[in-house]
């Protein structure tokens, strides 16, 4: 397993992989044969950023059985998904903030994110893991009444899509089975959420290969897979953990934006 992180050090920003607190400095872009260049620097001396900048963020919905069912969902024939900006992510340790002038909920969902690292389209679940480059923590944050403030429309994208509402991170993990892993929200020191990715509904492997049948996939692009039930108001001042043991812990704040 390989867990790569995106750091600024030494006032620039570089890219490496995270043994214990010790990085190793890499050459080369992510998705490009990335090589150690033998320098090594202390996790406390970088400012961890987002791991990567994603290509696109497809985001699933309905995709967990016990949602599913306590909200009385039915079971859907194809993956759900919206797409979010790519201008709302953010990094570990960095604040969520309330979009100007809204006074609603805004609402945290602890999900799993898959990270495309070879072009693909049309392929078999069989074949997705060859595709997949890793696996890292997300929040797909929500500002909730502005989904359904017209009746006529859901309004996914810009409930989801403002600056900062795509927390992710702290690094991404490689040579991992999804299948094994729990994820979980733990906010202000709370367990809110606490749920299996065997409970999916679609596998992450399924999720890559329904979603490559209808648009080709490329190195970069997030795949958020849903959450499931527990996801809970962030009132200004608190802190949200998005915990998935095996890959790491996204740790980030909500506040109202200074004025």
């Amino acid at each position: 397993m390989t867990s790569w992180v995106r750091f600024n050090w030494n006032d620039d920003t570089h890219l490496g992989t995270l043994t214990g607190d010790q990085i190793s400095i890499c050459s080369n872009a992510l998705f490009e044969a990335p090589v150690a260049t033998g320098e090594t620097v202390e996790l406390p001396s970088v400012e961890l950023l987002a791991p990567y900048q994603p290509n696109s963020i497809l985001a699933l919905w309905n995709n967990f059985h016990q949602r599913a069912e306590a909200e009385g969902q039915t079971i859907p024939v194809t993956p759900l998904y919206f797409m979010k900006p790519v201008t709302s992510v953010t990094g570990p340790g960095t604040t969520i903030y309330r979009p100007r002038g809204h006074q609603g909920r805004v609402i945290f969902e602890a999900e799993l994110g898959i990270v495309i690292g070879t072009e693909c389209r049309d392929i078999s679940p069989e074949q997705a893991d060859e595709h997949i480059f890793g696996y890292s923590c997300v929040n797909d944050v929500t500002a909730i009444e502005f989904l359904f403030e017209d009746k006529a429309f859901q309004q996914w994208t810009r409930s989801k899509g403002f600056d900062t509402f795509t927390p992710l991170g702290p690094c991404i993990n490689t040579d991992i089975d999804p299948a094994e892993l729990n994820i979980l929200a733990i906010q202000n020191g709370e367990t809110r959420q606490d749920y299996p990715v065997r409970d999916m509904i679609y596998s992450p492997q399924q999720i890559v290969s329904m979603i490559s049948g209808y648009q080709t996939l490329v190195p970069g692009d997030l795949i958020c897979c849903g959450t499931s039930v527990g996801a809970r108001t962030m009132k200004p001042g608190s802190d949200i953990h998005v915990s998935i043991p095996g890959i790491g812990t996204l740790v980030n704040q909500f506040d109202d934006l200074p004025a």
